[in-house]
């Protein structure tokens, strides 16, 4: 048997296996290592071996738990609770008030911590109850709050960006600017289509009673400044200093962590407990991350050795369409693969096996990178998978799962939305780096 049909088969194996409900990571090892030895020989285990030592000598994902470290201490920290209490008492006499405060919130976090399901769970915990109380469509409210939420992995300073980066060649730096637009765009078109269904349909979201708003100008800007200073300040100490040069990635995120600690302890609501559960819940999550970006290196390396990715590349090359269907095409293939599939096993395993054929169709592969980013959104709102979904439902059960699938829907296709602006118009992901960096 042709190494390039073994190639083939381990892949159409590991689709299988991995629907079935086996663990990606196990899945991705032990498939390429048999395969490997079948096609490769004691080559295999020598591959295994380099590919794991190059991937942890890759400086830059050693921030991939520090800014997860971040995030859960901002989680544990309550450092969003005075931001979100802001905005309702500020836009409170607004129908579908709440929408945008849950939206707004959820950004500036997301642009704080950088993930998805620490934000997604407070704006739960925090906003399910009021919205519930002020009597808001059960399905808007869950696709706001999930819907916002996965701005966590788009917003710089993004886990999945850092994790990226690497994969595609790309400078995390870059990556960041380039996705910081988009990333305002997608909020922008949410809060647009909430406060437009509300406007038109006030029982959707209706404006907040006099006793739910109550408060003076003075109190209000007490509680935004409050709830946005800290995050104002953390933004600054990371993502401020990786775009300004300051600083690497890595060494922004230790800032970062420093700064949540600090301004946790600060605002008295940190604990022993609180930070317990932060470090478990860290060491969980880039624990996951990290051994899976290493079986999907392993992955693709054996994949590529047996010469299978040069022939699904020449292959496609084959079909002579212009560059722009083509990454249509490849726009196609990455939504699909968000039903079943999370973002790390997209990237770190299904990405590389494009690149090539983005390469020599000349296309910007910093576009490229971007518009995976904003196509990846719709991974956390796709089910059976739907990570956001299950985030909710965990703060939330009394919602049904069945209105936040649909109300997540609707998210997702404006999702779509923002991703065809983005191709449409490349000057949305490009201009922000090219002026910073001339690029």
């Amino acid at each position: 048997m042709s190494p390039e049909l073994l190639g083939g088969i381990m892949l159409a194996l590991m689709l299988l296996v991995i629907f079935i409900g086996f663990p990606i990571s196990f899945t991705l090892m032990l498939l390429a290592l048999i395969f490997g030895w079948l096609g490769l020989g004691d080559r295999a285990f020598y591959i295994l071996v380099f590919q794991t030592i190059g991937l942890m000598k890759e400086e830059v994902l050693a921030a991939v738990p520090l800014f997860i470290f971040m995030g859960y201490l901002m989680e544990q920290g309550g450092l969003m609770e005075r931001l979100f209490k802001g905005f309702q008492l500020l836009m409170g006499p607004v129908p579908g008030s709440l929408y945008v405060g849950v939206l707004i919130t959820a950004t500036i976090f997301g642009i704080a911590a950088g993930t998805v399901g620490a934000t997604v769970v407070l704006m739960g915990i925090m906003a399910v109850p009021i919205m519930t109380k002020a009597g808001y469509d059960i399905r808007m409210s869950a696709g706001a709050i999930t819907a916002g939420g996965t701005l966590g992995i788009l917003v710089p300073p993004s886990v999945m960006l850092v994790v990226m980066g690497p994969v595609m060649g790309v400078s995390v730096a870059d990556l960041y600017l380039s996705c910081f637009i988009p990333g305002f765009l997608l909020a922008g078109i949410f809060i647009v289509y909430c406060l437009v269904r509300s406007f038109l349909n006030p029982s959707l979201g209706p404006p907040l009673p006099p006793e739910e708003r109550s408060g003076s100008l003075l109190e209000i800007l007490k509680e935004l400044t409050l709830g946005m200073l800290p995050h104002l300040i953390l933004i600054l100490a990371t993502l401020g200093t990786i775009v300004w040069g300051w600083a690497t990635p890595t060494e922004a995120a230790a800032m970062g962590v420093v700064g949540a600690a600090f301004l946790a302890l600060i605002y008295r609501e940190f604990t022993w407990r609180r930070l317990k559960d932060a470090v478990y819940n860290t060491l969980l999550q880039s624990s996951t991350v990290l051994f899976l970006a290493v079986a999907g290196n392993v992955f693709g390396a054996v994949f590529s050795r047996l010469g299978t990715a040069t022939v699904a590349t020449n292959a496609m090359l084959g079909w002579q369409i212009p560059a722009v269907a083509m990454l249509a095409v490849i726009m196609v293939i990455i939504f699909l693969l968000g039903w079943p599939f999370e973002w790390p096993a997209i990237i770190l395993v299904f990405v590389p096996l494009m690149q090539p054929v983005i390469a020599a169709m000349k296309i910007d592969m910093l576009w490229f990178a971007t518009l995976i980013a904003v196509n990846l959104q719709t991974a956390f709102l796709s089910p059976p998978v739907a990570m956001s979904a299950y985030y909710l439902k965990g703060v939330a059960p009394q919602w049904d799962l069945g209105d936040i699938y649909h109300g997540m829907a609707q998210f997702m296709v404006l999702q779509l939305v923002g991703l065809g602006l983005c191709i449409a118009f490349p000057d949305i992901v490009l201009w922000l780096p090219r002026m910073v960096f001339g690029k």
